[in-house]
């Protein structure tokens, strides 16, 4: 199946290096999160895909071969910048860019209002985009990016400004778009809903892609941790082994870190000892913690 390859692209405006050697893989059909700091390089990455920009050295490809015009114009791009005509009316608009794509215009109609239907803002269409919602807008800017039936989807924070049921369509509409085979490349800074979308999810600093993988490869431990959640006494401490950690956490829980699932047994028969546990529970770190702690450590997470 066709991938789109981001391969080693560098580039720097000045002194600043904006990509450090960036690369990475989107597959037909796939959900890739791309998150980063403000100023790590998502956008420069998204414009070179583009051809926005140029690199500086390395290679974008689709299917194996170079992104040219003829792969771009099958691209939906939606900046983090409004890029619509604010005085233009929704529904007119839709149907310019869906003719700029080569529609007909009865195609680039049916898309307009098959896409503003789904988007729910079937009802602006005569309105100018100047005169709605930011969050409206947004709808409007996702529905200018799908209204050509793009073979790629490169968006960049698609989800700012949204309100919870606006980003409840729109997630929807992208796993949509990927169950019909289209890569999607996304930003956002929301990293809970990262975590829950994506089928892969790439973490980038200072231009550097400093980890790369599915949500559950990233935050695998090298030991198994457990949260223990119980009424126990405030002296309490656990008859653990040398080997296993015991914390305290938030909202009267302890973290369990062990070496296997036989010592934090032994953890937990302690607590039941000793009070009464409402839970004793696999955990993981989040999305967000893991985003943490690259933004924080200097080592890099292995690809």
């Amino acid at each position: 199946m066709p991938s789109l390859v981001l391969d080693g692209l560098v580039k720097s405006f000045g002194e600043v290096r904006a990509l450090d050697g960036v690369s990475f893989q989107v597959a037909a059909g796939e959900l890739f999160g791309f998150v980063g700091a403000n100023g790590a390089g998502k956008t420069t990455a998204m414009r070179i895909v583009l051809g926005v920009l140029s690199s500086d050295a390395g290679a974008v490809t689709w299917d194996g071969a170079p992104v040219g015009p003829d792969v771009r114009r099958r691209i939906g791009y939606m900046p983090e910048e409004r890029g619509l005509y604010p005085r233009m009316k929704v529904g007119e608009q839709l149907v310019y860019l869906a003719r700029l794509h080569g529609l007909s215009i009865a195609a680039a109609t049916q898309a307009m209002e098959h896409w503003t239907e789904v988007l729910g803002v079937a009802d602006r269409r005569g309105d100018a985009v100047e005169k709605l919602s930011l969050g409206n807008q947004q709808r409007v800017q996702l529905a200018s990016a799908l209204v050509h039936g793009p073979d790629i989807l490169v968006l960049d924070e698609p989800f700012s400004g949204l309100d919870p049921v606006a980003v409840g369509v729109m997630s929807e509409v992208l796993r949509g778009q990927a169950e019909r085979g289209v890569p999607v490349i996304f930003s956002s800074h929301q990293l809970e809903l990262v975590e829950r979308l994506c089928d892969r999810v790439g973490i980038i600093r200072s231009g550097r892609l400093v980890a790369c993988g599915t949500v559950d490869s990233l935050t695998a431990t090298a030991r198994p941790r457990w949260t223990l959640e119980a009424e126990l006494p405030p002296a309490w401490v656990p008859a653990a082994d040398g080997e296993t950690r015991v914390e305290p956490v938030a909202g009267g829980a302890w973290l369990v870190e062990a070496p296997d699932a036989a010592a934090a047994q032994t953890v937990l028969a302690a607590a039941l000892a000793a009070g009464t546990v409402r839970a004793f529970t696999p955990s993981r770190p989040t999305l967000t913690e893991l985003f943490r702690d690259v933004m924080l450590e200097p080592s890099e997470v292995p690809a």
